[in-house]
């Protein structure tokens, strides 16, 4: 193997574990769904981030990264709709109280009526909806989290326009893709499964309404910083 390519896949395998393991929307994401509603929801979720992340390969590959990443419209509308989309899944980590608080000061029904409204309205995070639309919503929660994410769009073009060389067979650059996906899926798979851990959820049964809470603030906190930088 020549030593220009040794040296560049190389690069492309420490840039993208790198990338993979610093935390960010992704890491939130698989960590108030694999405590919401387990191991299984986390590994769809993990599954639905890699293939989020294939999108912007995808396009890449074929030459139009570059050609985003440089209009102003496209970034914007991808920067506002994923800043938008976390923001939503912040502010719904509250809305189960919201509603059971709301429908008891109305008087309108009991509380378990409005946690079944509730239900209804935060399919992302309710751990008793029925089990096709959880493990559904599971996988898309990650998928939109990272097809709408702007920061994994300029690493993806950045890693093939900088890093990757031109005369690299579209192969090669296949398999780069397939490398970064599977990254995506095995790390966030391998938070899922520690988070869900017997030990470790023992530990944090009593405050798991309050690390839900805590990780839906975070999520709202990087949408609001991902649209006041634009």
């Amino acid at each position: 193997m020549p030593d220009g390519i040794s040296v560049e896949i190389m690069a492309v395998g420490i840039i993208t574990v790198l990338a993979v393991i610093s935390p960010g929307p992704d890491f939130a994401m698989v960590t108030r769904i694999a405590i919401a509603r387990g191991r299984k929801a986390g590994m769809l979720c993990a599954i639905g981030i890699g293939s989020g992340i294939s999108v912007h390969i995808a396009y890449t590959m074929i030459g139009l990264g570059v050609i985003f990443a440089h209009n102003i419209w496209v970034l914007n509308t991808i920067r506002i709709l994923g800043a938008s989309y976390l923001i939503w899944l912040g502010i719904s980590a509250f809305l189960p109280d919201i509603w059971q608080r709301l429908k008891l000061r109305l008087g309108i029904g009991s509380a378990q009526a409005a946690l079944s409204n509730s239900k209804s309205t935060n399919i992302l995070i309710t751990p008793n909806a029925p089990e096709t639309r959880k493990n559904a919503s599971s996988f898309w929660a990650g998928f939109i989290c990272n097809a709408l994410n702007p920061k994994a769009m300029l690493f993806i073009v950045s890693l093939f326009s900088q890093v990757i060389s031109a005369d690299t067979s579209a192969a090669m650059q296949l398999g780069y893709g397939v490398f970064i996906a599977l990254c995506h899926m095995v790390w966030f798979a391998i938070v899922a499964a520690a988070l869900t851990l017997p030990a470790i959820q023992a530990k944090i049964a009593k405050a798991r309404v309050w690390i839900e809470r805590g990780v839906g603030v975070c999520l709202a906190g990087l949408g609001i910083k991902i649209l006041a930088n634009g």
